[in-house]
């Protein structure tokens, strides 16, 4: 493969697990450039104050860009960010004290949370539906062909609405018509019952 600054020239013959391989690099190498530029502002800020503007000038990149990356590297110093998780994991727990940072990042690197995942953990905590420091439950996966999942999210971009909340809806509306001599969802919920994440 062949990087320019304008692209990436793929060989014609290449296997699939090569083109996952190249997939899995950039993408490390873009998480890793968010740390970099967030290290290099926060150098900059600290030993050139009177040259820092004109050295994010030079970047080339948007002020408040390149604001966040450096307020999430001063945030976590080397010694604590988890190799693991993405900067965006990060960038989600930068706001929180750094018992709780410590504390959300274990959680996330044990369970293999998605960013979407640990801000929704986040957001469930707050809102009491989980005790502070309990383990999040198993999830399952639904394996689905990639055809179904674009035929899916024309009907809901169709419909106007999120392509997570038309599948719950739908779901949720043939189960109720499937299932309903056995009672309300709302009953099910109220179970005790493991919640199961489907991702498709």
């Amino acid at each position: 493969m062949l990087t320019t600054k304008v692209g990436l020239q793929m060989p014609s013959g290449l296997a699939y697990a090569e083109w996952e391989r190249a997939g899995r690099q950039l993408a490390d190498v873009l998480d890793s450039s968010s740390w970099w530029l967030g290290d290099w502002l926060v150098y900059g800020k600290d030993h050139y104050t009177d040259r820092y503007q004109r050295g994010i000038r030079a970047a080339g990149l948007s002020y408040q860009t390149l604001r966040n990356y450096a307020w999430v590297s001063r945030r976590f110093d080397l010694t604590r960010r988890r190799p693991a998780l993405s900067f965006q994991h990060h960038a989600e727990l930068a706001s929180m004290p750094v018992e709780q940072q410590d504390l959300w990042l274990g959680r996330a690197e044990q369970a293999q949370w998605t960013t979407k995942q640990l801000r929704g953990a986040i957001r469930a905590a707050r809102q009491g539906e989980r005790p502070p420091g309990a383990v999040a439950e198993p999830c399952r996966r639904l394996e689905v062909p990639g055809s179904r999942v674009d035929w899916w999210g024309k009907a809901a971009r169709r419909l106007g609405v999120d392509f997570e909340q038309w599948v719950m809806s739908t779901l949720d509306s043939a189960a109720a018509s499937a299932l309903a001599d056995l009672g309300s969802l709302a009953e099910l919920d109220a179970a005790s019952e493991p919640k199961v994440a489907v991702s498709v």
